[in-house]
């Protein structure tokens, strides 16, 4: 974060100053200056740090503001006065306070740096796209971009918290689960490129249907004014038609007839390769990430990296050296048995999981391999449950998926739903848990099988998949 004097957080978060009983002694007053990382988690906290202590559904972070002090903190924001032996600004409201905080943060650097702010929105490919484009962009400048998923209305603020004067790029993620949250996190920074991905099913019992979900993603364009710039999935017609709701100049992407496109879009083993068509000029590009959606995820990467006057040849180089989306995202693992295990259960919708379903169907078809499908619940999904869950046992049938294992009673609409469209026999086993499931496949797996794990982080499988692809350390 930028240095900052106490007074100036005081009056910026309208709130009051404490400082501990021997300030004076310790040569501490309201011009003393942090210039820490801020954090909501006590455990991330380090010497000079600022510590939000805010309370939460499960805890609240006010038990740990003293050992946040014991860790290091230089200042703790609270919303009640605690014994503490270091300064703290008492607030109305932790998470209103870190907005403004990072509201006042983002504007001064933007004020007399070159900092760029790019927002990036969609039911699916977030944290995928996140990653490529802070590749790409880290080749051109200080980047700054989330670690993991923060998206929210705590995370999102906390990364926009990692800014400082030498700041090129800002990358925010803007998650929501209903109407006017990312509204909120725009109105916290507005950003010069504002993309989204895809509207889907994600989260639709949060939101309250699909066209809730349309309009809580159009917020992220819906105030952009006319000198940034919407980069939009033409492919998606939720998507496009957000060029109606926006002011900025609209720039497409996808299969489609749009600005930038990918043809000839290839599956092979080691990646997904496609011809990256723009302004006239076809070069070709090897992802080293499995799977053709993620084709639309470098393709945002690639439109933004463009409108920022990324050049193209760098841009590609860089994207084909991102190893893989994310941790437990299309993540490839070969075990010494001589199976291939996809694991992709980090987050499922019912447009991710046809996704890896067809991935996991072009690849052990064009190798000649036994498909395995290792599936359990899409949460989220409200009155949709049933229907989508059945739709997707439907789909591996169609895909020609030669065994299905079905995890938990949550998912097992997938389970029936097979079991009714074709002649299937035994190709689908129901077991109620992670352990179960591990027992099935041990006496199922032979050498040559490419195994898919899919599901919501809710259902532990991502866990599965690390057992069964060799990963001796499994950290949550």
């Amino acid at each position: 974060m930028i240095r900052l004097t106490l007074a100036e957080i005081e009056r910026i978060l309208g709130g009051r100053l404490v400082l501990p009983a021997d300030a004076a002694e310790r040569g501490l007053d309201a011009d003393t200056a942090v210039e820490g990382q801020v954090e909501t988690d006590s455990r991330l906290v380090g010497s000079g740090s600022i510590f939000f202590a805010l309370p939460g559904e499960v805890t609240d972070g006010h038990r740990f503001a003293a050992g946040a002090v014991g860790a290091g903190a230089a200042l703790v924001v609270t919303e009640r006065e605690l014994e503490l032996g270091a300064p703290q600004i008492v607030v109305d409201d932790g998470v209103v306070a870190l907005a403004d905080l990072a509201r006042e943060v983002v504007a001064r650097v933007r004020a007399h740096g070159r900092l760029k702010v790019v927002g990036i929105t969609g039911s699916n490919g977030k944290t995928t796209t996140k990653n490529l484009l802070r590749a790409v962009l880290g080749t051109q400048g200080a980047t700054v971009a989330p670690p993991g998923s923060f998206n929210n209305h705590v995370g999102a603020p906390v990364s926009m918290l990692r800014v400082d004067d030498d700041s090129e790029f800002l990358i925010v993620e803007m998650g929501a689960a209903g109407v006017g949250e990312i509204a909120r996190l725009v109105g916290i920074v507005t950003p010069d490129v504002s993309v989204v991905l895809k509207v889907g099913l994600a989260h639709a019992g949060e939101f309250g249907g699909i066209e809730q979900t349309q309009r809580a993603k159009s917020e992220i364009v819906t105030e952009l004014p006319a000198a940034a710039a919407a980069v939009l999935n033409v492919d998606d017609p939720r998507v496009i038609a957000m060029r109606d709701v926006t002011a900025a100049r609209v720039i497409t992407f996808g299969l489609g007839a749009a600005e930038v496109r990918a043809e000839d879009v290839e599956l092979r083993p080691s990646g997904t390769a496609f011809t990256y068509v723009a302004d006239g000029e076809r070069t070709p590009v090897t992802l080293r990430i499995l799977g053709e959606h993620h084709v639309y995820n470098a393709l945002a990467a690639l439109t933004v990296a463009r409108e920022l006057g990324v050049p193209r040849a760098a841009a590609i180089a860089t994207i084909e050296q991102v190893p893989r989306a994310e941790r437990w995202r299309m993540e490839l693992l070969e075990p010494s048995e001589g199976v291939t295990v996809i694991n992709d259960a980090y987050n499922a919708s019912p447009d991710s999981t046809a996704a890896a379903l067809k991935t996991l169907a072009q690849l052990a078809a064009a190798e000649g391999r036994r498909s395995i499908a290792v599936l359990g619940e899409m949460a989220e999904l409200g009155e949709y449950a049933d229907e989508e869950h059945d739709r997707i046992g439907r789909l591996a049938v169609r895909l020609d998926i030669r065994q299905l294992v079905v995890v938990g009673q949550n998912a097992r609409h997938i389970h029936n739903a097979a079991g009714l469209e074709g002649s299937w026999d035994g190709e689908s086993i129901l077991v109620d848990d992670v352990d179960a499931a591990y027992d099935v496949l041990r006496g199922l797996l032979r050498s040559g099988d490419v195994v898919l794990v899919k599901s919501s982080k809710s259902a532990g499988l991502r866990f599965l998949g690390d057992r069964i692809g060799g990963v001796e350390e499994v950290s949550a």
